[in-house]
């Protein structure tokens, strides 16, 4: 038999009996072992292809093992290796026939960084074929002799042994830690939802964006990652052996190992590999107040008088759908016919304004009917007899295409415009709506939310009416030849997670659907929508206020930094949503979107004013800083308690005053592929306390920032890994002892800040209300001697140009060392 901490699940939609587990040719086990071992499990080191070498390279051959669960084994297979370069390999498995292949609508840079490291990749023949990528010194780090691979249409699997339990990324998901838990048996989800995270105990759903990377601490200090480019839906299982079993849906196996040997490094190849992020401007790390529930712009005008005068810096004012006619793109609404001048009064006050965009347009107003008449391309049915003709008989507009209409927040049907579109057209109407709303209201940013794609309502059975507005819904195929998308063989852990009645196109249009100007389907782009989306906003913005495009969007997927920043969501005024609020920012440095950050209080709930107090101090050190909540909850900006209104403005200025460092780590982030936030570890590998440390992290090399997410606490143990200096109100200046130490944090305290030894950090030498008055300020330099010596670097230029090249952008950088 298999030993039970390597066992791959054969059963993952419902619970198993004997008998359906053995018509599946599998092996059923329901005694005790591992939390979450599946019962009913394969007969891995059977399944399988044999290898066959010849002039051509190695040929797969199914061999005579266990069919596949689902749906019918290709009989041949090829296996590609190939150094990439800078000891970066790719492993490859494919048909001999074209599958769907992501890498030309990525265009990914597949850029190098110098390694000495260098991985090899072994291939063992046998019954059942296996290869193993190894290091030089004969560390195995992807060994695939457990056995189970598996290749159909709608059904690939891959299994590994790896060296060790100390894994990192994968998402996007609620992680309770950072790293991942090896004790058990945990599969994740990777497919976009609009789905809001939940922090309370171990929930596995995935989440808005997919990101298939993980990084890996081998045991000797060395870190390695591996990359799996692919867009279809899928899932990833944990085992406590330790190793891992990845499947998809669709596409093939395009694997790509990054060799390190440190964890900076493989970030570093990484992100040179996806391309690294975009450059923000520098207002856009200012602090952000938000709400959606403004009741006119009378409303949101009050909130942003009340943050002022309590002396907050404060540098961007958004705009929810509240702003929309109807909450229809590109309107205003008539208690919002003054927003322009508003915007202008911002920008005398040296601030900015970004306001929402959601992707759909309503397929009944002068929008649609512009990008009816410019050839834009929508996601849409393959033919006419799929149209639900209850829905496109009441928009004339639309009434004589096939485009897929469903419901979002206007009060009618719209449609999705499709941003991977290969003519321009699209793109061209996306900039005309936009610089056309631009003459109305100067915004300086876009926000791009629903963009996974999301829907309400979607359904798989005919003709079912929403019963709370008596709309109707789309309906995707449940059964017949037009159900292949959207009922596939395995419907991955997205919909296993939550039950019998969900199904992939849950809450989204249907994967049948036809994107890429009728030419693919949304089966193989859906991951791509929020990408496409921000790839296209990116030059929109550009061009229409001839600065930096800043962005965040919702839905993203690897190498959507290039773009855009995110938020992550819509989350929970709980405290378990801001402790893992931390966790998954990290995570998002490594899946190269630095500029990321939460809505900070909580989005959804009755936050409470020590909650939104400790959120402030927190978040105060993420890169996108943004007080935001529900329409249905009252508004929590700091005016609200004078207790937060305090320690936000202490935040605050603290925060400003150091924005000189922030903006130089997002330069080293979009030049060098380094983290602005990163883990304890980064730092320092080889210490095994400070790898378990989830909440507790690096702000850029120098500082060490450990913010109190535990309600009722006014102390907060913090593990210092080296040598370290006090840099908040207990002991200011102060050498602080190595290892873990109880320290004071009030209400009226910074979160507790540490600067390293042996660095030189740029700051202004006071703050200020607004980015534009900070910029004024002239700059000074902590300097924190070690061992005789300190270095630092800087970064200057206007905090606002296009930057294209940075071979032929204006600035300045200094590099010092004492």
């Amino acid at each position: 038999s298999i030993p039970v901490d390597r066992r791959i699940d054969c059963h993952p939609d419902g619970v198993p009996t004997q008998a359906s587990c053995e018509q599946r040719g599998c092996v059923f086990d329901a005694s005790p072992g591992f939390v979450g071992a599946p019962a009913c499990y394969m007969r891995s080191d059977e399944i399988g292809y044999t290898a066959n070498t010849d002039k051509d390279g190695i040929t797969l051959v199914k061999n005579q093992g266990p069919p596949s669960p689902w749906s019918e084994d290709i009989p041949s297979l090829r296996f590609r290796t190939e150094d990439i370069g800078d000891g970066v390999i790719n492993v490859r498995i494919d048909t001999q026939e074209q599958r769907f292949d992501p890498s030309p609508i990525l265009a990914l840079p597949r850029e190098t960084v110098p390694s000495e490291e260098r991985l090899s990749v072994e291939v063992l023949d046998g019954d059942v074929f296996s290869f193993n990528v190894r290091r030089e010194d004969s560390t195995n780090l992807f060994d695939t002799s457990i056995g189970g691979l598996i290749f159909t249409d709608q059904f690939i699997q891959i299994a590994a042994l790896l060296p060790s339990s100390k894994m990192f990324g994968w998402g996007e998901n609620i992680h309770q830690s950072l790293k991942h838990d090896f004790t058990r048996y945990t599969t994740w989800g990777m497919f976009s939802r609009g789905d809001a995270p939940n922090s309370t105990d171990l929930k596995t759903g995935n989440l808005y964006g997919v990101h298939p990377f993980y990084l890996m601490l081998e045991d000797s200090g060395k870190a390695h990652g591996v990359f799996f480019l692919n867009t279809n839906a899928q899932d990833v299982t944990t085992l406590p052996a330790p190793g891992l079993v990845y499947r998809t849906i669709g596409g093939f196996l395009d694997m790509y190992f990054f060799p390190g040997p440190t964890p900076a490094q493989v970030i570093a190849q990484y992100h040179a590999f996806i391309g690294r992020p975009a450059m923000p401007s520098y207002w856009a790390l200012g602090y952000q107040l938000s709400r959606w529930g403004y009741k006119s712009l009378d409303d949101l005008k009050s909130r942003v008088a009340a943050v002022m005068t309590e002396g907050i810096p404060l540098d961007i004012v958004y705009a929810d759908i509240d702003y929309m006619d109807k909450r229809k793109d590109f309107t205003l609404g008539d208690r919002w016919l003054d927003f322009g001048e508003y915007v202008d009064q911002l920008h005398e006050w040296g601030m900015k304004n970004i306001l929402i965009f959601d992707p759909a347009v309503q397929a009944d107003y002068d929008v649609f009917q512009r990008a009816k008449d410019a050839g834009v391309s929508f996601i849409e049915w393959e033919r006419f007899d799929q149209v639900q003709q209850e829905i496109q008989i009441q928009y004339p507009m639309a009434n004589d295409t096939k485009i897929m209409l469903g419901l979002v927040w206007p009060q009618r049907h719209v449609a999705f415009p499709d941003f991977l579109d290969t003519t321009n057209a699209t793109n061209e109407w996306w900039q005309e709506e936009f610089m056309r709303f631009y003459n109305q209201v100067k915004f300086d940013g876009a926000w791009i939310d629903m963009n996974e794609p999301q829907l309400f309502n979607t359904r798989n059975t005919p003709l079912e009416r929403d019963p709370e507005s008596g709309r109707y819904p789309v309906v995707c195929p449940k059964t017949g030849p037009d159900a292949k998308f959207d009922s596939p063989p395995y419907q991955t852990h997205s919909v296993y997670n939550y039950g019998e009645k969900y199904f992939l196109a849950w809450e989204t249009l249907c994967l049948e659907g036809l994107t890429q100007r009728g030419t693919n389907r949304l089966y193989n782009t859906h991951n791509l929508y929020g990408w496409s989306e921000a790839k296209t906003t990116n030059a929109v913005m550009k061009k229409t206020t001839g600065r930096r495009s800043n962005i965040i969007s919702r839905s993203t997927f690897a190498s959507s930094g290039r773009f855009t920043g995110h938020w992550l969501g819509d989350n929970s005024a709980t405290w378990n949503d801001l402790r893992t609020s931390i966790s998954e920012s990290i995570e998002f440095n490594m899946f190269g979107l630095p500029y990321v950050g939460s809505d900070v209080c909580g989005f959804i709930g009755f936050t409470t004013e020590e909650l939104c107090l400790r959120w402030h101090q927190m978040a105060a050190f993420h890169s996108f800083y943004r007080n935001h909540n529900d329409i249905a909850f009252p508004p929590q900006d700091p005016s609200v308690w004078p207790s937060v209104s305090a320690a936000t403005k202490k935040a605050n200025e603290f925060r400003y005053r150091y924005l000189p460092y922030l903006y130089n780590l997002h330069y080293r982030a979009s030049t060098a592929g380094e983290m602005v936030l990163r883990p304890l570890f980064f730092e320092h590998p080889l210490d095994d306390e400070a790898i378990e440390q989830s909440y507790t992290f690096m702000w850029g090399p120098a500082i060490l920032v450990s913010p109190v997410y535990i309600q009722g606490a006014t102390t907060q143990q913090v593990y210092i890994p080296g040598e370290y200096y006090s840099l908040y109100d207990e002991n200011y200046g102060g050498k602080v002892a190595a290892g873990l130490t109880e320290y004071p944090a009030p209400w009226t305290y910074n979160a507790p800040t540490f600067v390293r030894a042996g660095s030189i950090i740029p700051r202004h030498q006071s703050s200020a209300l607004t980015t534009t008055a900070l910029r004024s300020i002239p700059l000074s330099f902590l300097i924190v001697s070690g061992d005789g010596t300190a270095f630092g670097t800087l970064f200057w230029d206007d905090g606002d140009s296009i930057i294209e090249d940075w071979n032929t952008a204006e600035y300045v950088t200094a590099g010092e060392m004492m």
